[in-house]
């Protein structure tokens, strides 16, 4: 009796340890006007946007570390835009322990054609990870495969120096 009274309070406790673990905010659809609404919405700041996906090795590796440059750049905006589909739970809590939980989020929810890549960067052909660093002035760099973040700390360094 002593032992199934333990197991359902370690059942209680788990689920209600599970249920209060706090994931990464929901990701908005991504359509082809959400790159303009980024855009618009983070115009005059430089903004790092980070396009990458559950199904990109060098992605997964490298969420980790961006979620570092997240907490020695509190204040850099970051937009991570999902480029493949995967369940939103899925999807929430690989950002969460990346420590990007707090990132602004948007993913795909169809397969991304051509209109829609164009629609972020004309330039991009599908590749992942993809970096691209916005000025304030709307200047972009882009940066194919994985990043050197030690790079993009020192533009973001940059940026905020050359701001009025």
């Amino acid at each position: 009796m002593i032992n199934r009274r333990l197991c359902q309070l370690a059942a209680v406790a788990l689920f209600t340890w599970h249920a209060g673990t706090a994931y990464a905010a929901p990701a908005a659809s991504l359509s082809k006007d959400s790159f303009a609404q980024i855009r618009a919405r983070h115009a005059g700041q430089p903004l790092v946007v980070h396009i990458w996906g559950m199904t990109c090795g060098p992605c997964m590796v490298e969420l980790p570390q961006w979620g570092a440059l997240l907490r020695r750049q509190p204040r850099m905006k970051l937009v991570l835009i999902q480029a493949d589909q995967a369940p939103a739970q899925a999807r929430e809590q690989v950002l969460d322990q990346a420590g990007l939980g707090r990132a602004e989020s948007w993913a795909a929810t169809g397969e991304l054609d051509e209109y829609l890549r164009a629609s972020i960067d004309r330039q991009w052909q599908g590749d992942m990870p993809r970096t691209l660093l916005i000025t304030a002035q709307g200047e972009v760099t882009r940066i194919q495969g994985v990043a050197n973040l030690a790079h993009v700390n020192q533009w973001l360094r940059q940026q905020t120096q050359t701001r009025p």
